[in-house]
């Protein structure tokens, strides 16, 4: 039986041929990272698509020196990004954010919080990176813009590192809005927020929204921050508190879900009803808040979207260019639960 010799390997020379430009045009064109005008970006593309091109990554690296790799980092300390959400959040960016990066070419890494402290950066080579909701005094994004890391945030840093770290702005203001105006619509008429004590944009934009409702309704303002890594004791603990000093709560705003299900813990333990003695809401729709019990009502941040947003930004930045310094999430949706009727 006659065995057909192999095809020939099409290489980036034929592509480069084909389509009329030079090698390095297609080598900038394909891999992301060089100044190629749009309409010759597509154009390569397309060639290389017809003529069946698959890029040699291997030599890719050794010509550059570059890894093809991008990491996804969390920001949030184990206690609330771990445990049983199987990092909730962080997964679900991942899954979109995974593929986005893969059709340019590039492999993500999900960086998961390391209890030890230690930089990942340390035992990776990464090209550029997300990281979730960095604070004011995040090490990690210290370390990514150090080293010269091309970075991309996903909701707006915290204190002056916004001016320099391009993000996708996640409307923490307004979803916190739509979260007090549900509660108060229910016939909350004593809302007490709960949230971390880190340096994050999202709590203090959280702070104002609440401060806002508290101003126009004359409701007493009863706040109180917790350690992150507290995680559901934290809820727990911050609910049995605010309710021996401030008996009359009918609801409480907790902006960190594993907060908001030590909550729940702490309301079915004293013997409350939720929602009939007291509400629960919470920020994001992640599995803590759907398995909860009662369900919580939470917000649906569209992190599908985000996470494409983001890898956009990001790749803009591995390709050298400045690009865009901040883009907007679409807007975030209520999901009501059981947790407030």
């Amino acid at each position: 039986m006659a065995v057909s010799p192999p095809s020939p390997r099409v290489t980036i020379s034929d592509v480069a041929r084909h389509a009329g430009v030079s090698v390095t045009t297609v080598s900038h064109a394909l891999n992301g990272r060089g100044q190629v005008d749009p309409a010759t970006r597509r154009k390569v593309e397309e060639t290389a698509r017809a003529l069946g091109y698959r890029p040699n990554r291997h030599a890719q690296r050794l010509r550059t020196g570059g890894s093809s790799m991008i990491a996804l980092m969390s920001s949030m300390p184990f206690a609330v990004a771990g445990g049983p959400s199987r990092l909730g959040f962080l997964m679900e960016v991942a899954s979109v954010a995974a593929s986005s990066a893969l059709e340019r070419g590039m492999a993500m890494v999900l960086v998961p919080p390391l209890e030890s402290g230690q930089s990942p950066l340390d035992i990776l080579d990464v090209d550029g990176a997300l990281i979730i909701e960095p604070s004011a005094d995040d090490r990690q994004l210290a370390d990514l813009t150090a080293r010269g890391l091309p970075v991309v945030s996903i909701g707006r840093p915290g204190g002056d590192a916004h001016g320099a770290v391009p993000y996708v702005d996640l409307l923490s203001g307004p979803t916190v809005q739509m979260l007090l105006a549900h509660l108060q619509a229910r016939g909350a008429r004593q809302i007490a927020l709960v949230l971390g004590a880190a340096q994050r944009t999202s709590y203090a934009q959280a702070e104002l929204a609440y401060q806002q409702m508290v101003d126009a309704s004359g409701m007493d303002h009863i706040a109180l921050r917790l350690d992150e890594a507290r995680g559901e004791a934290g809820g727990r603990d911050a609910a049995r508190l605010l309710l021996a000093a401030h008996p009359q709560i009918d609801a409480f705003l907790v902006l960190v879900d594993v907060f908001a299900v030590g909550v729940a813990q702490h309301l079915q333990q004293a013997g409350l009803r939720v929602p009939e003695d007291v509400m629960i809401a919470t920020r994001y729709d992640g599995i803590r808040a759907r398995t909860c019990e009662p369900p919580l009502t939470a917000v649906n941040l569209h992190l599908d979207q985000v996470a494409r947003l983001a890898i956009d930004l990001l790749f803009e930045r591995l390709r050298g260019n400045a690009g865009r310094q901040a883009v907007q999430s679409p807007m975030p949706e209520l999901v009501a639960r059981a947790s407030t009727r």
